[in-house]
């Protein structure tokens, strides 16, 4: 089959778009706002740019029938921080509750009885419960055309200055224990999925050391087999 998504006429029952650019990682992103309330909403159009320095990004629509800015997105852009919390298996319920539509003033962190704590370099707090977090300075943002006034993207891209992981999700060889974190992804229509297969493929052909550093995400090392 053949479609025109500015036509919409692929045919089918649901839209097939968004079950085909998948898994998609999940950021789960911490803002504060000015008055100091705490803003926690899950996004999957969201993953990182880039490692040395590494830069995340995220992108929300807009509010429906008003067009305002996501409340993640206004936060991040006035206070210039936030941080990203490791979406996983374990935490899925609170992940989906806290992806409602809500006014501003309602805090979804205190909703979803989740525990936050502090944060080192921003003032954006973390979920305890995430096994790992990325602490982010706002970077830039860009706004992406949409067909209406409240289908209009607004990307968000932050530097992240400050990484924790959880110590029990570190294996003794000093990789991330990926089955145990067991990260979660959306798919398409109501659908999720998470790791729980893992499998290695070295990489081959020319400048090898190089692109084992570029794929392990080692600058140092990159540097040293140049």
């Amino acid at each position: 089959m053949f479609y025109e998504p500015e036509k919409d006429d692929h045919g089918l029952p649901f839209n097939p778009y968004k079950s085909i650019v998948v898994p998609r990682p999940i950021g789960w992103i911490s803002t504060v706002s000015r008055d100091g309330i705490v803003n926690l909403a899950p996004y999957s159009q969201f993953n990182n740019l880039g490692y040395d320095p590494p830069y995340a990004m995220f992108s929300g629509n807009a509010f429906p029938d008003t067009g305002h800015r996501k409340d993640s997105v206004t936060n991040a852009t006035d206070t210039g921080e936030f941080a990203v919390n490791m979406a996983t298996y374990e935490l899925r319920e609170a992940i989906n509750l806290t992806s409602q539509f809500l006014p501003p003033e309602v805090d979804e962190a205190a909703l979803a009885k989740l525990e936050m704590i502090p944060s080192r370099l921003v003032k954006a707090p973390r979920v305890a419960a995430s096994p790992v977090h990325l602490e982010c300075k706002f970077h830039c943002s860009l706004a992406l055309p949409g067909n209406a006034f409240d289908q209009v993207h607004h990307v968000v891209v932050g530097r992240v200055v400050g990484v924790h992981i959880r110590d029990d999700v570190i294996m003794p060889d000093g990789k991330l224990d990926v089955l145990k974190i067991r990260p979660l992804a959306r798919l398409g229509y109501f659908d999720y999925t998470t790791v729980d297969t893992v499998f290695t493929m070295p990489p081959g052909g020319p400048n090898i050391k190089a692109r084992e550093a570029g794929l392990e995400g080692c600058p140092r090392r990159r540097a040293d087999a140049t």
